[in-house]
């Protein structure tokens, strides 16, 4: 995605190993997407690109291969905090891990989760809520629900804070669901996805995610709105997608069926693991170029 000039990019910091990464001489800073480059997109019908993203280290990563928008997911409950569901996320973790990923982002639109328990009382808690991880360095927040949730969505765009839906599989409803299964199937559930989806755009969503959506209803949303759709399992017809970085890295033996490998990061992490343990136990590691003199 190609973004119009509005400000430059924050300055860089070659000298830190987690900071954002010098420009190539003589080449122009990466101008920050905003929000507003989202329904540019969709209008030039330029695809979107996110990924999960959650400590410093993956986000310059990611951000510096030209991710459009890194999710700080509530999914750091079950990816890297060993929880079996997203529901145990504490707000408190999410401002850090929110604190981290923006810290080591200069070009990439940082999204974040507010975690279950944070909104649902009502725009009042959601807005404070979002305050937190807004000053956490977030540019937008993403919610779960739909036409339940237009009234908080519009109450924080009055306050001035962005907000992405997540409609279909809704992780924080999985008890409600009955376990991870596809949404919008029949007649009468794709209209109400439907009807969901033209409610959050109408509240003044900026974006909304499709999760484990039909295809054709996916794609009957993303004709119907001026906002862009960010699939993960809606299928091909969406304005974006969206992984899990540790799927989409090939971190674990399993993935999510609507998930693809773009390469094999977890046996590569394994054998180097090993090779620095046998370096160790045989001794050839460290050395002297690895040592100090007095």
């Amino acid at each position: 995605m190609t973004c119009a000039p509005d400000s430059p990019a924050g300055p860089s910091d070659a000298a830190s190993p987690y900071g954002p990464a010098a420009p190539a001489p003589g080449a122009r800073p990466a101008r920050p997407v905003r929000v507003h480059h989202l329904t540019r997109a969709k209008e030039r019908g330029d695809r979107l690109t996110m990924l999960t993203a959650y400590d410093a280290v993956t986000a310059r990563i990611l951000d510096e291969a030209g991710t459009d928008m890194l999710l700080v997911g509530d999914s750091i409950g079950n990816v890297m905090l060993g929880h079996d569901t997203t529901l145990p996320v504490e707000l408190d973790e999410m401002v850090v891990a929110t604190r981290s990923v923006a810290r080591a982002t200069t070009r990439a639109l940082v999204v974040a989760d507010l975690p279950f328990g944070t909104y649902e009382a009502g725009p009042a808690q959601a807005l404070a809520s979002a305050v937190r991880l807004m000053k956490a360095g977030a540019n937008a927040v993403k919610l779960e629900g739909g036409r339940p949730r237009a009234r908080t969505v519009r109450a924080l765009g009055e306050a001035g804070i962005p907000v992405v839906g997540h409609l279909g599989f809704t992780p924080q409803s999985v008890n409600r669901l009955g376990g991870f299964r596809v949404q919008g199937r029949g007649e009468e559930a794709a209209e109400a996805l439907v009807a969901d989806a033209v409610a959050l755009a109408e509240a003044g969503a900026v974006a909304i995610v499709l999760e484990m959506v039909p295809e054709p209803v996916a794609a009957r949303i993303t004709e119907l709105l001026a906002i862009p759709t960010i699939g993960i399992g809606a299928g091909a017809r969406c304005d974006g997608q969206v992984l899990v970085w540790t799927d989409m890295a090939g971190m674990t033996d399993w993935a999510p069926r609507f998930a693809r490998r773009f390469g094999r990061v977890g046996p590569a992490l394994r054998q180097a693991a090993q090779a620095y343990g046998d370096a160790v136990r045989e001794g050839s590691f460290p050395t002297s170029e690895h040592s100090f003199d007095s």
